[in-house]
């Protein structure tokens, strides 16, 4: 509503992203909804970290993550790729994780390695795959101040701002930045990208 309120036509699709036909059905619907994409970002992902799912057991997660978050975004980006291709352009952005290559400690670390890892690796193949016609990059925000970050512990608010050389959280304005630009022409000249927005922290 924000965004009809702003003038620009806007369209809402549900689809179980744990479903491959769903999946295949919602590159579908968009596609015709639209006459065709010239912009695809995948940032779908299982929420393991509150609420309810914050206690399921490791197995459980594991299950969820591999199913929303890497299996999905393969699917998809496939699927919308084949399009674009046939197209003759288009730009597929996916949504890693800054500390996916250097680790994290704990049961969320370890989750989230594996499951945004897999998505950074699938990412540089894809481009490879889909070029010269289609851009693949991939975002790995770091600390952004999502619904985990508005209630992290004190130890944690104070471990972002100790290990972040900017001294503060991430906003999802920050990411919504870098993908602006990683979906214009002014990026043109890239894929296979993997591009950090988190004040530092890791750096490549």
């Amino acid at each position: 509503e924000q965004v009809r309120r702003a003038g620009v036509r806007s369209e809402v699709r549900l689809a179980d992203l744990a479903d491959a036909e769903a999946c295949r059905r919602l590159v579908e619907e968009a596609w015709s909804c639209w006459g065709g994409l010239d912009v695809w970002i995948n940032n779908a992902g299982a929420d393991t970290l509150t609420g309810e799912a914050a206690r399921w057991p490791f197995e459980r997660k594991l299950h969820e993550l591999l199913a929303v978050d890497v299996t999905a975004t393969m699917l998809l980006s496939r699927e919308v790729g084949r399009r674009m291709r046939e197209a003759g352009s288009g730009v597929i952005l996916n949504m890693g994780w800054d500390q996916a290559e250097s680790g994290m400690e704990g049961d969320s670390g370890e989750l989230f390695a594996a499951a945004k890892g897999a998505i950074m690796a699938f990412s540089r193949s894809l481009a490879l795959s889909l070029a010269p016609t289609v851009r693949v990059n991939c975002l790995a925000p770091g600390w952004i101040r999502t619904a985990w970050g508005e209630s992290a512990s004190p130890s944690w608010q104070e471990r972002v701002r100790r290990e972040t050389p900017l001294r503060r959280w991430g906003r999802p304005e920050d990411v919504a930045a870098a993908a602006r630009w990683l979906a214009s022409p002014a990026a043109e000249f890239l894929t296979g990208q993997i591009l950090r927005i988190n004040g530092g922290v890791v750096r490549s």
